[in-house]
């Protein structure tokens, strides 16, 4: 299986491998999603890094109570897209498979444990446009034309 690939890999850059897991939640019938806002104003779909000994949706379980304040059911595994990008808020180049979900349903729990992100509701097609990372643009895509 051929798997999307973004960003350029740059030879003789030494990439920090960053494996990551997100997922799409919707409201509204499945007309908006909402993004993570870094505080550099870059949007991301919600999720990150998987840490040691977690499996993906340990991971997606964990961020969306540290980003968004709620527990998901997670539902269809949409792929992975990986990305390499260079990060200026950390100094480094990264090699970022990522593994992306949809939510099946959500419900609030918290508030956000993370306070330096902001929450943005959005049409599916204004997400596409937002999303900082191809690999993010892929999964929305993804699964628009899989509900269309």
């Amino acid at each position: 299986m051929n798997i999307p690939t973004f960003g350029e890999k740059t030879k003789n850059l030494n990439y920090k491998k960053r494996i990551g897991a997100y997922i799409i939640v919707s409201k509204n019938n499945h007309n908006e999603i909402v993004l993570v806002q870094a505080p550099n104003g870059a949007y991301f779909l919600p999720g990150g890094e998987i840490e040691a000994g977690e499996t993906r949706e340990e991971a997606i379980d964990r961020e969306m109570i540290e980003e968004l304040g709620v527990e998901v059911t997670i539902g269809e595994y949409l792929g992975q897209a990986d990305e390499y990008f260079h990060s200026r808020h950390r100094q480094s180049d990264y090699y970022n498979p990522g593994y992306f979900f949809v939510a099946d349903d959500w419900k609030q729990i918290c508030e956000p444990l993370e306070k330096t992100n902001t929450l943005k509701w959005v049409s599916v097609n204004d997400g596409i446009e937002l999303l900082k990372r191809g690999s993010h643009k892929w999964a929305v895509k993804q699964w628009k034309a899989k509900k269309n």
